[in-house]
């Protein structure tokens, strides 16, 4: 096998065609083409035709195979061939915009007699050739690898109709009740690693929790809260309202744990969590996003809440949140 990597040619095509047809292995194909077999595989994904009109033709072809990788290797040296666009595509992604914004805009201004569309900006923000720039830091979500296509899923089966927040009770909307709470994520800057904390803060008392998490897994993390909160009394941990964040969707572990239910916020609804939406902007004054998690034990968690929770408070008629917390759990003892 040879260890300088060319680019498939149509004659290669014709006999990967061939050994497909045949339902050759992978491993057999690529030792007849003296490739990788991972060049084999990512060949025949890539390139295989499909048509959702006519999918009694959908298959590997070797003519139009060869066809599918010109176009999109055009596409790539677009941006090669103009590099006033490249270097203008560059600057806008540096300041924080968007592919699909960038190409509305060139299209918007026809400054450019190249037209560029938000996949192609994609496709070069995760070439190879370009992959060492690091533009990906700069988009919305700053992955390193790029999510396939279509491949996000609605959730709505993850977080059940029941368990939405216009089904919880008006009791805890109001904070008439003790004992019902509101959780979310902390997450800090990706090269610190995954570490993340959950915040937690119990809506009547405004009291603070704070538990240190490795990953963003979702079981794990609802295992915590369970061990955080099985040393409460029932009452004093009835429910937990959560965004549809993936990292809960093991929310079931604390209906079987504590007994506790858990309620949802609607789709980019984050201000139906209010109370932790602010008691997260106190948090980050001691935990900013460039906080390394892996110098901070959850002693210094529990320090930090711990401060929290001695602050006075306007809407508790300047009682302290652990003063308020204290009191629920007396009275209702």
């Amino acid at each position: 096998m040879s260890r300088c990597y060319t680019q498939l040619s149509l004659a290669d095509r014709r006999r990967l065609h061939q050994l497909v047809a045949a339902k050759v292995p992978i491993n057999e194909m690529a030792h007849q083409l003296g490739r990788h077999r991972s060049t084999i595989y990512r060949e025949i994904k890539r390139n295989t035709f499909r048509d959702r009109e006519l999918p009694d033709y959908d298959g590997y072809y070797s003519t139009v195979a060869h066809d599918i990788s010109k176009e999109r290797r055009r596409r790539l040296r677009k941006l090669r061939r103009h590099p006033n666009l490249r270097t203008e595509i560059i600057n806008q992604l540096e300041a924080r915009w968007s592919p699909e914004q960038i190409a509305g805009r060139l299209l918007l201004e026809g400054h450019s007699l190249v037209r560029v569309c938000k996949e192609t900006i994609y496709r070069f923000i995760y070439s190879k050739e370009h992959y060492g720039l690091g533009l990906y830091q700069y988009l919305p979500e700053g992955r390193r690898k790029r999510r396939p296509l279509r491949s996000r899923k609605p959730r709505d089966g993850v977080f059940p109709a029941s368990h939405r927040i216009s089904q919880r009770p008006d009791f805890i909307g109001d904070r008439s009740q003790f004992g019902h709470w509101e959780g979310d994520l902390i997450i800090f800057e990706r090269p610190f690693g995954h570490a993340n904390v959950t915040s937690l803060v119990e809506r009547k008392s405004r009291y603070t929790v704070l538990i240190k998490n490795p990953s963003r897994h979702s079981r794990p993390i609802m295992d915590k809260i369970v061990r955080a909160f099985s040393r409460l009394p029932a009452f004093a941990r009835q429910s937990f309202t959560f965004d549809r964040g993936t990292e809960f969707t093991a929310f079931r572990a604390l209906e079987d744990g504590i007994g506790a239910r858990s309620w949802f916020c609607d789709p980019s609804a984050p201000w139906q969590k209010g109370a932790i939406e602010n008691a997260n902007k106190r948090i980050r004054r001691f935990l900013p996003p460039n906080t390394d998690l892996s110098q901070m034990s959850q002693a210094t968690l529990n320090q930090v809440a711990r401060i929290l929770n001695h602050q006075p408070r306007k809407c508790l008629g300047y009682r302290t949140p652990a003063e308020a917390f204290m009191a629920h759990l007396q009275e209702e003892a």
